[in-house]
């Protein structure tokens, strides 16, 4: 089973470039993070087409989680628990029935933080704090689970082509990365560094300065494995050539693909 992640930045601005993809890389399950539409205008149809079942958690013209899946929804959930008053949609949970029993996946689109010292930095920490509080009661379940999306963190200067640009960032600060290694630690498998130790693997360039160009990347999007889900770990990879497409977004997909037969 292949199951994938990819911060579309627009996804009606992204649908061709989506739609290609899907078709070239088959996966089994995709979440999608930033589609910056609200549920009722995500263009469905052509998704449906490709077989996929679709499950929004939209909002207007920021954020926005999606999940396709290949296999039928048997419970979908928004929203992290936490905080009943935080209206931003960048969270979406679902569970899809395996031959091998339940499979559990959450697209997530965590906050990016910055400016670091403001409100939207405690916002952030105070989010990473509500999923780890989330993955700690997950993980008491002992089922294959799988955190995917868009985590706005960068876990090591090995994660950066030039982490010294980054040190002030809200994405490399200390206590992000701190946070980062206290869910990690919690039992989960970052899927990309348990098949490489490369340091140039990114899923992230700026649109400015010709970062692409230069390979001036960030690696910010994971797909983080319960220990049920990293036993099956088969592959991992980052479609880096998505991100050379025309109008493309500035991440690009992150891939796993685990031992497991979906029907």
């Amino acid at each position: 089973m292949r199951i994938a992640t990819w911060n579309v930045n627009s996804i009606r601005q992204r649908l061709d470039h989506l739609q290609t993809w899907l078709k070239e890389r088959q996966p089994d399950i995709v979440c999608l993070q930033e589609i910056k539409c609200i549920d009722e205008a995500f263009p469905r149809e052509p998704l449906e087409a490709l077989g996929y079942n679709v499950a929004v958690h939209g909002q207007k013209t920021f954020n926005g989680v999606a999940l396709l899946s290949k296999y039928p929804f048997d419970e979908v959930a928004p929203g992290l628990i936490g905080h009943d008053g935080d209206v931003q949609a960048r969270f979406l949970e679902a569970l899809v029935s395996t031959k091998a029993g339940v499979l559990r996946v959450v697209s997530l689109y965590l906050p990016n933080g910055n400016p670091a010292n403001t409100d939207k930095y405690t916002y952030k920490i105070n989010w990473m704090d509500r999923l780890i509080q989330f993955s700690r009661e997950r993980l008491k379940l002992e089922e294959p689970m799988l955190l995917c999306g868009d985590f706005n963190v960068i876990p090591t200067p090995a994660d950066a082509r030039r982490p010294e640009a980054w040190v002030n960032d809200a994405l490399f600060l200390p206590k992000t990365r701190e946070k980062f290694r206290a869910l990690t630690n919690l039992g989960l498998t970052d899927a990309i560094r348990a098949v490489s130790d490369s340091d140039e693997l990114y899923s992230f360039w700026d649109y400015q300065a010709g970062a692409f160009q230069k390979n001036d990347g960030i690696r910010i999007d994971h797909l983080l494995l319960s220990p049920q889900a990293a036993d099956r770990l088969a592959d991992a990879g980052i479609d880096k050539h998505v991100r050379g497409w025309e109008k493309p977004s500035d991440h690009v997909p992150v891939w796993v693909d685990l031992a497991i037969e979906g029907r």
